[in-house]
């Protein structure tokens, strides 16, 4: 069973991962109305990850008796100057989803709550990986930018991008 404090903050959670998730399909549809198939590709693999994350939790929340509540979803931006703003807005998201999954941490260590703590270990390990995958294409899009060709050839590199099950969710469809 989970403590009130982290049964309120994973619920909390679970909207975050909604949001990020709106946020990402926002970026995918603003990236395809500016010509960039491959970038948008990009972002709608990032809009299912981040519903999977969401997933997740409602999964992990459900097998601790701790009822899942849905909020409301907040507006998330609409479009941006270019692609560049896409990314460094994503690194900025990507950093405070971060914080809030340190925090689910602190609260599950403060309970001594370990299954939880083994759970968060997960996404700890993901929000890693998202940053620097942020980063990564933060340096990518500033190496090609200018250079029509090279944002080309990165829209196309970008379009084969497909989404993978994350762990928690294929062990749980077995």
């Amino acid at each position: 069973m989970l403590s009130q404090r982290l049964h309120e903050a994973m619920n909390a959670q679970v909207n975050a991962e909604l949001w990020s998730a709106y946020l990402y399909l926002a970026m995918s549809l603003d990236a395809e109305a500016k010509g960039y198939k491959g970038f948008a590709n990009w972002f709608y693999v990032q809009f299912q990850e981040e519903q999977a994350h969401a997933r997740i939790f409602m999964n992990y929340m459900n097998s601790r008796d701790a009822k899942v509540e849905l909020l409301p979803i907040e507006p998330v931006p609409a479009s941006w100057n270019s692609i560049l703003d896409m990314y460094t807005h994503t690194l900025e998201h990507e950093k405070k989803v971060t914080s809030l999954i340190n925090n689910l941490a602190a609260i599950a260590v403060e309970d001594r709550d370990y299954a939880s703590v083994n759970r968060l270990n997960w996404f700890i390990d993901e929000q890693v990986e998202e940053e620097e995958s942020a980063r990564e294409m933060i340096m990518n899009v500033e190496a090609v930018e200018t250079n029509k060709y090279g944002m080309y050839m990165l829209d196309k590199e970008l379009a084969a991008r497909v989404f993978n099950v994350p762990a928690p969710l294929a062990a749980s469809a077995e």
